[in-house]
């Protein structure tokens, strides 16, 4: 073997030769099974051989040996992921690796339907966690065929198809109206993005806010400097201004600051998502916060009874991601 020659994955047989014991015990040992009666002192010396020749288990092994490959799938959305999210997946990757799931981000945003049900199917996953509007009858029916034990959803509302995890964005459209109704504004607008992907949220918050205000306006914007400022130079401006999130917010207070407005004396703003930079730009923005409660770790235990069979999926069940409360700082 010449030094260009690629090395040989060390195996199980590798390692239970070096550390004299029956491949059966390094299965064992590496497994951590609780019924197996090995000595700590021979669990050592497997974990030390192992470590040693840099033996990785076979992942496609443990999934014909057990049925499940472990893995659970979160493809990427469309939408660009603020820092609450990704501090949930993180909370939420910690909590299924306590249960020996690993949590995998699936980077191919825009497919859907039976095409997407194929690429994620493909890597074998115990659980696919996706948009529900990305998913039809044939497209759960496949995953579920290809092996794949629980498909949930992430949504507005219920699906027909699977049980979703929802967040009601209407709700945060509503608390940030009536708040600023409740200061004084009389003249009340909503931004809605014009990224793809958080567009329809935007519109979702939008509809909460005319729950409280009929005729409140909508303000179509990308997230661009350039963009804002001219809605801030342009005059004719609403006193109140839902701003989407908290991203969106800065943007527009920014824009009517350099045109010479102040915040909130003529145009109070009310973001979303409730940011560090929230509490650190002057003035201090008010905000709608998200509180997971306990939302990772029952999510992880409800994944690992729904892939154990020891809970029935039910179509049409929802929880709740979030519940959103209004954070009162100094921009409204």
């Amino acid at each position: 073997m010449t030094e260009d020659t690629p090395r040989r994955p060390p195996t199980s047989v590798d390692v239970a030769r070096a550390a004299g014991v029956s491949q059966a015990t390094v299965s064992y040992v590496l497994n951590d099974n609780p019924n197996a009666r090995v000595s700590e002192l021979t669990r050592q010396r497997v974990r030390d051989a192992a470590a040693r020749l840099g033996y990785v288990p076979d992942a496609s092994a443990r999934t014909l040996r057990t049925g499940r490959s472990g893995i659970v799938l979160i493809p990427l959305s469309a939408a660009r992921v603020g820092g609450l999210a990704r501090d949930l997946l993180d909370d939420l990757g910690d909590e299924l690796r306590l249960r020996g799931y690993t949590l995998v981000q699936y980077g191919e945003r825009r497919l859907k339907g039976v095409a997407a049900a194929k690429a994620w199917a493909g890597l074998r996953p115990s659980a696919v966690i996706v948009e529900a509007d990305r998913l039809t009858a044939a497209s759960v029916e496949l995953l579920r065929t290809s092996g794949t034990q629980v498909v949930i959803g992430l949504g507005g509302g219920p699906s027909p198809l699977v049980p979703v995890a929802v967040m009601d964005h209407a709700i945060i459209g509503a608390l940030a109206a009536r708040h600023l109704v409740e200061r004084g504004c009389t003249r009340v607008a909503a931004v809605v993005p014009r990224e793809q992907g958080i567009d329809a949220m935007g519109v979702s918050r939008l509809r909460g806010v005319r729950q409280i205000v009929p005729g409140a306006e909508r303000i179509d914007l990308a997230f661009n400097p350039e963009e804002a400022g001219r809605l801030a130079a342009g005059g004719d401006l609403p006193d109140g201004i839902f701003a989407y999130n908290d991203e969106y917010a800065l943007l527009v207070m920014s824009a009517l600051q350099d045109a010479g407005l102040r915040v909130p004396e003529d145009v109070a703003i009310v973001g979303a998502d409730d940011l560090l930079l929230a509490s650190l730009v002057r003035p201090r923005l008010t905000t709608v916060r998200f509180d997971t409660l306990s939302l990772p770790s029952d999510l992880a235990v409800m994944i690992d009874e729904l892939v154990r069979g020891e809970r029935q999926p039910k179509p049409g069940a929802v929880f709740e991601l979030f519940r959103p409360r209004l954070i009162v700082r100094s921009s409204a």
